[in-house]
């Protein structure tokens, strides 16, 4: 299933990928999603080249009953968001990959961060949402959508605030 999302920053390019690799958003970013269990680290700096790699252990409550047949109560999921170094606009491309252990779906997205006006600046993710199971795959990305979906648009408000908060 194709993924597409925009989401837009009031900040520059330079202080979002500096929010993108601070340590201290990212496990926010994790927490926001309520996960049993969490780990994450940056490699890197957002001066240049940086890569984010997450695992949270996620309740499986809100998925469909067809989906929680293949994972039980709980899923680990590993999330690796890799960005390369900013070109001369402040402009910068990545991926990122979600993988759920044990689970027949994976995210693969192309990522680009580019300036947006003059005090802002958007992110693009263009890519794949998948599940890898014969004839109920179509369903299983149909039931997963909506939660990758709010999944991004709840790390868009977080980023916002935590823009907010750290200016300067």
């Amino acid at each position: 299933m194709r993924l597409t999302a925009d989401v837009s920053y009031p900040a520059s390019t330079a202080e979002v990928a500096r929010m993108l690799a601070d340590p201290g958003f990212v496990d926010a970013r994790d927490e926001a999603t309520h996960p049993v269990a969490h780990s994450a680290e940056v490699e890197g700096s957002p001066e240049g080249a940086f890569v984010v790699r997450s695992s949270r252990t996620m309740p499986t409550d809100g998925f469909p009953q067809a989906a929680r047949r293949f994972v039980g109560d709980t899923v680990e999921m590993h999330q690796v968001d890799s960005w390369e170094a900013p070109a001369a606009d402040g402009s910068r491309t990545g991926t990122t990959t979600m993988d759920l252990v044990g689970a027949p779906l994976t995210v693969r997205a192309s990522l680009r961060l580019e300036p947006a006006g003059p005090d802002g600046c958007r992110e693009t993710m263009e890519g794949e949402l998948k599940a890898s199971v014969p004839l109920i795959g179509g369903s299983l990305e149909k039931a997963a959508e909506p939660f990758v979906r709010d999944a991004i648009r709840s790390e868009e408000a977080l980023g916002r605030r935590w823009l907010a908060e750290h200016a300067g």
